[in-house]
């Protein structure tokens, strides 16, 4: 493992109940400057487990002008039968920052992948709110056949410009509508299809637009008197804290890969409420540990 500057890797002595190897993505002074250039490739080995974490936001500091492009580049080859949990704290772009990232991940027979890429409005606390000149996100999934060609099987892109508008307005700002944090969870492998299952299920199961309830009032006092299961009282938990924090997320399939998309009004309440779903369902920390999931606690 070899790495320099802006870039910093961690690993800590691995111990018997260790379930994959854990390395920590750094940045020396928390963060990039304005035309810093990261490229960092990954090799797994077949049936090894790595888990990829930060220790907090990495920071997008302001370009010069829009022209000096922070860039990060990630590409990851998954081995047969190999796995990788990247759950890392969200990129905080700061005010006139310019930033481009790529990630793309080669999964060979039996790879899995848990994959997060989160972004947020920068430093609220400073009164920042999707104050960026530009940020691009790129996530790339192949797959390698028996052929030994790579077949694409997702490409993800998110853009955000802070250009205005005529009447000066961010576009960014209003097409976010409130929202803080925005952000995507990419499943693929055997050792995520339970994961991925249970996500598109409780997606299935919220409640539609424009969805009434016909009970009497009656039926509703017998109902709210019934003894719920506990995973029936964690979801009417979760339901709520979606209505009450504005919490919105979607999932669908794309060949073969689960795709998830959430905002939140707060990063806190979208790690809460992520990490909430994650840990319910158990698949991550039985793979690959406790720790894989520290960024989403």
């Amino acid at each position: 493992m070899t790495f320099q500057y802006p870039l910093k890797l961690i690993s800590p002595s691995p111990s018997h109940w260790q379930k994959s190897v854990l390395v920590f993505l750094l940045t020396y002074g928390g963060g990039l400057v304005g035309g810093d250039q990261v490229h960092l490739t990954i090799d797994v080995k077949p049936h090894a487990k790595l888990s990829i974490v930060t220790q907090g936001h990495t920071k997008i500091f302001k370009s010069a002008t829009r022209d000096i492009i922070t860039r990060q580049q990630l590409h990851v080859t998954l081995e047969a039968n190999s796995s990788v949990c990247l759950l890392p704290d969200p990129v905080q772009p700061f005010e006139g920052s310019v930033y481009e990232q790529r990630q793309v991940f080669t999964i060979k027979e039996g790879g899995s992948l848990c994959l997060l890429d989160w972004v947020s409005a920068g430093r609220t606390a400073r009164g920042e709110y999707w104050d960026l000149h530009a940020w691009s996100g790129r996530n790339e999934v192949w797959a390698t056949g028996p052929d030994l060609k790579n077949r694409l099987l997702l490409r993800d892109n998110v853009l955000l410009d802070g250009e205005t508008n005529t009447a000066g307005e961010k576009v960014v700002r209003h097409k976010m509508r409130g929202l803080q944090i925005f952000g995507t969870l990419i499943l693929n492998g055997p050792l995520v299809d339970k994961l991925a299952g249970f996500l598109m299920s409780e997606f299935a199961a919220l409640p539609r637009i424009g969805a009434r309830d016909f009970r009497s009032d009656e039926k509703k006092q017998r109902d709210s008197g019934m003894t719920l299961s506990r995973e029936d009282s964690w979801r009417i938990q979760r339901l709520q804290q979606e209505k009450d924090e504005d919490i919105l997320w979607s999932a669908a399939k794309v060949r073969g890969c689960t795709v998830v998309k959430f905002g939140a009004p707060t990063v806190e309440s979208a790690r809460i409420w992520l990490g909430g779903m994650i840990r319910e369902e158990g698949t991550i920390a039985e793979v690959f540990g406790e720790d894989s999931l520290m960024c989403v606690r």
